[in-house]
């Protein structure tokens, strides 16, 4: 009798086996000749030699529909099982797809604006989306990053943002520094967590393939075989935008969101970011994309307040 042991790197086991273990008790059924038993990481396999092998091919296989896809079911693991990978027709809007992320969560381009950051990103290294809140701009960049990882485009995704208080004292926040820090970058890790699966990114962020950090942290970096994010770019200046600009390394791409309705800064003529973008219009490389109310995807009621807040800002400057 041969024994294997084969480790889930990586990989959330609980989401992989099922509730109740059910996805593995369906691969058993596959293979009524082996012993399985699966704990923690691991799945270790006792029986024949010939049929170890079978079963490490087709699990194989299993794990690149979930690396792929973020999610498996009894149905994929009858197709795969039973057919091949052949078997596990592709979805005929696969080209419209930027990722695949968790529990068969399918991250795509949902209105024009987005479907047009896509194409830019296409021929462009550095990309200036600019728009409303609800938009979908910084979602949609870090869509295109994990992409950007998953292909081996990249090999790190670097999300950053500066630490501006909007009508919050950072100083009387609890904790030490990166506890006072972190509210300022969860949304961030709300975008990652819907597309790399939990246990993958919390290896991902330990060995720095993804590193999520203030604006500030940037300075002095060189940044190689990259994809970087700037998210709320409108609080930022001249100065700081260059200082994140000019760490573009090797092989790098470049996202810089910001709304420039949301600036947090003492005085919102400091906020570099229009400036910025009116400097470098026009060169070659580098894209432009104005988000707008109709890109809003948050509930219904998003796209109104938006509007009503513009309005009241536009009547404020006519007085």
């Amino acid at each position: 009798m041969t024994e294997k042991v084969i480790l889930l790197e990586g990989i959330d086991p609980v989401e992989f086996y099922g509730l109740a273990d059910a996805n593995i008790e369906k691969i058993g059924g596959k293979f009524p000749k082996l012993k399985i038993v699966a704990r923690g990481s691991a799945i270790k396999v006792m029986g024949e030699e010939s049929e170890i092998v079978r079963f490490d091919k087709k699990l194989a296989e299993l794990l690149a529909y979930y690396e792929r896809y973020g999610h498996i079911s009894p149905q994929v693991i009858d197709q795969i099982y039973d057919g091949g990978l052949s078997a596990v027709q592709d979805d005929p809007e696969d080209q419209h797809v930027i990722v695949y992320g968790n529990n068969g969560l399918v991250v795509r381009a949902r209105t024009v604006n987005q479907e047009r950051l896509l194409n830019l990103y296409d021929r462009n290294d550095l990309i200036f989306a600019i728009g409303p809140a609800g938009s979908g701009k910084t979602y949609t960049a870090i869509a295109l990053a994990v992409r950007a990882l998953k292909n081996r485009e990249v090999k790190r995704i670097i999300l950053t943002r500066p630490a501006v208080e909007a009508g919050e004292k950072l100083g009387f926040l609890p904790g030490d520094m990166k506890e006072k820090l972190d509210p300022y970058l969860q949304p961030l890790y709300d975008a990652l967590n819907d597309m790399i699966p939990a246990a993958k990114l919390g290896k991902y962020v330990e060995d720095g393939t993804v590193q999520i950090a203030p604006l500030a942290y940037m300075r002095g970096r060189t940044l190689d075989n990259a994809f970087v994010i700037l998210d709320e770019a409108q609080n930022t200046t001249v100065a700081q935008i260059k200082m994140f600009l000019t760490r573009m390394g090797r092989n790098a791409r470049f996202i810089v969101t910001g709304d420039i309705t949301q600036i947090d800064l003492p005085r919102r003529s400091d906020s570099g970011l229009m400036p910025v973008v009116e400097m470098l219009k026009g060169i070659d490389g580098i894209g432009i994309v104005a988000f707008d109310n109709r890109d809003i995807i948050r509930h219904r009621l998003v796209k109104h307040i938006v509007e009503a807040f513009e309005r009241h800002a536009g009547n404020s400057e006519k007085e």
